[in-house]
């Protein structure tokens, strides 16, 4: 029999934030740090569910995650006045808004699909909870970025950027949860399906795979008027797994109910990478 923990995050204590920045003529540069708790419910179900004995899992103590960010704005004004260098880096364990890992929808569901229609989804978890043992295991993540602001004339810009980033889970997290998963009789958990450690499903799901993103855009702004900006962006990101393949979701929609047939060979589509190009258009009026 087993039991499933709420896993629903429950802060108790408000994040400590802190920074340090100098401010000189050719610029700025800061450091700042974070403190970030993590505590989730109990067992859902105490009696446990399906048939055989009860498997009695431990409370699950909060922790603490972290995250360190440093950056340097550097003034170009030989260059042109008001062109402005950014670089910036991010690292966090059990904290990903803080990195910006994350930043494109948000830390607020299990899983996420970055880009809709994508071939596979991305796991934006702080933690992930052992369910052998009941303690978390966090999750690591950091980011980079640079940018460069650039003045065509008082009332013409453009800005160029990019950035990389990464997460990781440990290989203790993904083989606990695919050990729950064969607990359950290996079904029930559609996409969010880890697998049977050893077997090719598990090589080839999704769930708590190491990712890696990938940004780069440009725009121009047009500002005729103070306080007006109207003007044109161009994105493209692109998201991809560190290591091995994972099944194409996009290409083979019904993989995920296939997972006796794919552990026996069966055919699956599968990829590495996916990415998207996009065109914004802003016209923006402050008050």
């Amino acid at each position: 029999r087993y039991s499933f923990v709420d896993g629903i995050e429950r802060n108790r204590m408000p994040d400590f934030v802190g920074a340090l920045r100098y401010d000189a003529a050719w610029g700025s540069a800061q450091l700042t740090a974070a403190v970030h708790e993590l505590n989730v419910g109990n067992v859902a179900n105490g009696a446990g569910t399906g048939t055989g004995t009860n498997v009695s899992i431990p409370h699950t103590s909060n922790e603490y995650g972290y995250a360190v960010q440093g950056g340097v704005k550097v003034n170009l004004p030989f260059i042109s006045p008001g062109d402005t260098l950014y670089l910036q880096g991010a690292y966090g364990v059990g904290a990903q808004m803080y990195t910006g890992y994350s930043s494109y929808t948000g830390s607020y569901t299990q899983s996420t699909t970055t880009i809709q229609g994508q071939k596979f989804a991305q796991y934006f978890s702080d933690a992930t909870i052992n369910p052998y043992t009941g303690q978390m295991s966090k999750s690591d993540s950091f980011t980079v970025v640079g940018s460069y602001l650039h003045y065509w004339a008082p009332e013409w810009r453009s800005a160029v950027f990019g950035s990389y980033g990464e997460q990781s889970f440990s290989a203790g997290a993904r083989a606990g949860q695919g050990n729950a998963f064969t607990l359950t009789g290996g079904t029930g958990f559609g996409a969010n399906s880890v697998g049977t450690p050893g077997t090719r499903f598990y090589q080839l799901s999704q769930a708590l795979r190491d990712t890696y993103q990938f940004v780069a855009g440009a725009s121009l702004i047009w500002s005729p008027v103070k306080d007006l900006d109207i003007g044109v962006e161009g994105l493209y990101t692109q998201i991809g797994v560190k290591n091995g393949r994972v099944i194409d979701t996009d290409k083979d929609p019904t993989a995920y109910s296939r997972i006796a047939a794919i552990n026996n060979g069966g055919f699956v589509r599968t990829t590495t990478s996916d990415d998207v190009f996009q065109a914004k258009v802003r016209v923006q009026r402050d008050f």
